[in-house]
């Protein structure tokens, strides 16, 4: 739990919540909260980016509270105040339909939801205003170790990294459960879908390999050459990211081959990956050599909260812990090599 820097605020100044009219101003846009643990505040919006500001606390009683939008995307991490203390704080919220993985229809409500959890969420103003579009803006083309999961405690890398990002930039999260490169290009709901709204400057990361257990080296690097070339061709700028390993140790306590994404045919995919990267002049992160370190580095045991293996047996997909460490392993890459600008990090 992080206690950040607060802003006391004189009790006329602000909004109750919950309560059915939100709007500050004009330019505020109307929506209604219900509820005290968690509250829900929902929006009847179009899809689209939307600026979302919130003051958390209370005039007479301490909170400690997190955010998080439509389909379980940690907008926020808990955020403690004192009674009589506030905390404002920004974020960006993308907005579609259905608000998770793009080939599950009618998951989720249309407009956008805001959910107000942690041990004692106090929230006593929300704003929402239709997003300028100002930084570049986060394109995730990936499968379910990303993906937005909408059933707990399934959690992709993706649903973790918006909390640490400031206002402007917009997660936009098209990961889906049990996409190679193959299927994502070929399904009308990811890649032609995408793609449309992928902007100058955008910068999007393809991260496949855990579903391409059974194709060529050649059909890997011909689908990611592809993908790569369209990215370009509307000035967005790819990057190329290596798939997380799977919890799968040898009897040595070292992760075997298939945990590294070596593939039923004898593909080293990672490998391919960066050959292609290193071809097409396009950044790479190496994501299977950092997430092996991390988890080699805990060990057999130690490496099981990262995943599911308490909880289902699972040795591939994120608890919400695994999912938010592996996604700062993404962003830390990202922000060495500068692709978004310096200031949206929080």
């Amino acid at each position: 739990m992080r206690r950040t820097r607060v802003l006391a605020l004189a009790t006329a100044a602000v909004v109750a919540v919950p309560g059915p009219a939100l709007a500050g101003d004009r330019r505020d846009l109307p929506g209604e909260c219900t509820g005290t643990a968690p509250v829900v505040c929902h929006y009847d919006v179009a899809p689209g980016g939307y600026d979302v500001s919130v003051l958390l606390g209370s005039p007479d009683t301490a909170g400690s509270t997190a955010v998080q939008a439509e389909a379980r995307r940690m907008m926020l991490a808990e955020t403690v105040t004192g009674a009589g203390r506030f905390a404002r704080r920004d974020f960006s919220v993308d907005v579609r339909e259905p608000e998770g993985e793009p080939t599950l229809p009618g998951a989720g409500t249309p407009g956008l939801t805001l959910t107000f959890t942690g041990t004692a969420p106090q929230v006593r103003r929300v704003t929402v205003r239709p997003a300028p579009r100002r930084v570049p803006q986060l394109f995730l083309a990936a499968d379910s170790t990303v993906c937005d999961q909408a059933v707990v405690p399934y959690t992709g890398w993706g649903q973790a990294v918006p909390q640490h990002l400031r206002r402007g930039v917009t997660v936009v999260n098209y990961a889906d459960s049990g996409e190679g490169t193959a299927s994502f290009l070929a399904d009308p709901r990811l890649w032609a879908t995408m793609l449309p709204r992928v902007g100058r400057g955008d910068v999007v990361v393809l991260q496949f390999g855990h579903n391409d257990k059974a194709t060529t080296a050649g059909d890997y690097r011909a689908n990611l050459t592809r993908m790569v070339g369209e990215l370009r061709a509307v000035h967005a700028r790819p990057v190329l990211v290596s798939p997380p390993v799977r919890r799968l140790f040898d009897t040595t306590g070292r992760l075997t081959a298939v945990a590294r994404h070596v593939n039923g045919l004898g593909v080293d995919l990672p490998m391919e990956m960066e050959a292609v990267a290193t071809e097409l002049d396009v950044p790479y992160v190496d994501l299977t050599g950092d997430s092996a370190a991390l988890v080699e580095g805990l060990g057999a045991e130690a490496s099981k909260p990262i995943f599911l293996y308490d909880e289902k047996r699972d040795n591939t997909h994120f608890s919400e812990y695994g999912a938010d460490r592996i996604g700062r392993l993404v962003l830390s890459r990202l922000r060495q090599s500068r692709l978004l600008p310096p200031y949206v990090w929080r």
